[in-house]
């Protein structure tokens, strides 16, 4: 640190926070611990009795926190994410819009492995709404080698996509085929539909149209293609998933053509989830669960389709570490482990 005139004081930074007393009015401080010293604050410091302030060196290559923290979270921000300005060394990032937001934990993970940098933020995949808080940035000290920034900018822009991006949920034409001979011939009351249907209309997404289908391999496969046809952009087959002779559910799907990208997941509720594709069209098969369940595989899994990722098996198997609700009285997902 160093001692100067506080008028040869502008753009120098202080090294300890100042208080400012006025008798009856305030006491407290005037100006924190890293303030960058403007103009306009020279008459204020002369006036509070400061004709020296003790700020730090200016050593070549070393930079303020602030802007540190500022290089670092434009480097970690992708699309759909605003940052505030700059305090004390931290910068919040909040969402932009709603959506759900993709991090990368191996790049979240390089950074902070270097000296002095932290980047703390939501799990991958949590669903945000606009405004809500997914992310800080700041460094250490309060002044920082410029070169660790350098090395932190380098790292992310090496990576194939954003360390941190809010992506938005696409509006699609949902089709939902109703399983099972007890519904089919009305001797009882579908209760699975309106389920998803408010499950779809919350992502934002529209129900095209809903067909009943019996425990029938060829009806259920031609309700498919005629909701295919009709423009469904992805079609949820509820009913007859499990294990039992007449659930025929998986097998209609499986020997229509489609790509089948896993049944079973290991998440609990929700285990028997099926997922296949017809080109770009995901279907899945959905267990009983997601209809007496608040949350299941379902709701981990189909807001990223709906934001136009293709899923492989892969991502469906690295459900398993987080995949275990713990059926709380009182749901409060995402704000849990499930799913994480």
């Amino acid at each position: 640190m160093e001692k100067i005139k506080v008028q040869d004081s502008v753009g120098a930074i202080l090294i300890h926070d100042m208080t400012q007393i006025i008798p009856g009015v305030v006491k407290g401080p005037r100006f924190r611990k890293g303030h960058v010293i403007q103009e306009e604050d020279i008459p204020v410091l002369l006036s509070m009795g400061k004709e020296h302030i003790f700020v730090w060196d200016q050593t070549p290559g070393l930079i303020h926190e602030n802007e540190a923290a500022e290089r670092l979270a434009h480097a970690v921000t992708g699309s759909g994410l605003v940052l505030d300005e700059p305090k004390e060394g931290k910068i919040t990032i909040t969402a932009a819009h709603d959506g759900l937001l993709y991090s990368s934990v191996g790049g979240i993970l390089a950074l902070n492995t270097l000296e002095n940098i932290i980047l703390a933020t939501l799990h991958n995949h949590y669903p945000v709404k606009k405004g809500d808080k997914v992310a800080g940035t700041r460094v250490v000290p309060l002044m920082i080698d410029e070169s660790v920034i350098i090395e932190a900018e380098r790292i992310a822009q090496t990576l194939s996509a954003p360390i941190l991006e809010v992506r938005p949920l696409k509006h699609m034409k949902v089709g939902i085929v109703t399983t099972g001979s007890e519904v089919y011939h009305g001797r009882i009351q579908d209760k699975f539909s309106p389920v998803l249907r408010t499950k779809v209309e919350s992502w934002g997404s529209e129900v095209l149209a809903q067909t009943l289908a019996n425990d029938d391999v060829s009806l259920i496969q031609s309700s498919i293609r005629d909701q295919i046809n009709q423009g469904a952009e992805m079609i949820l087959v509820s009913g007859g998933m499990s294990v039992d002779p007449d659930d025929v559910t998986p097998t209609a799907i499986k020997e229509m053509g489609a790509e089948l990208i896993t049944y079973g997941a290991p998440v609990l509720p929700g285990a028997m989830f099926l997922l296949a594709y017809i080109g770009d069209i995901p279907i899945m098969g959905l267990p009983g669960c997601v209809m007496y369940a608040k949350t299941t595989a379902f709701d981990l899994i189909a807001p990223r389709i709906l934001t136009g990722e293709r899923l492989t098996r892969q991502d469906i198997v690295k459900l398993g570490s987080g995949g275990l609700c713990l059926d709380c009285p009182v749901c409060i997902y995402p704000r849990c482990s499930f799913g994480k």
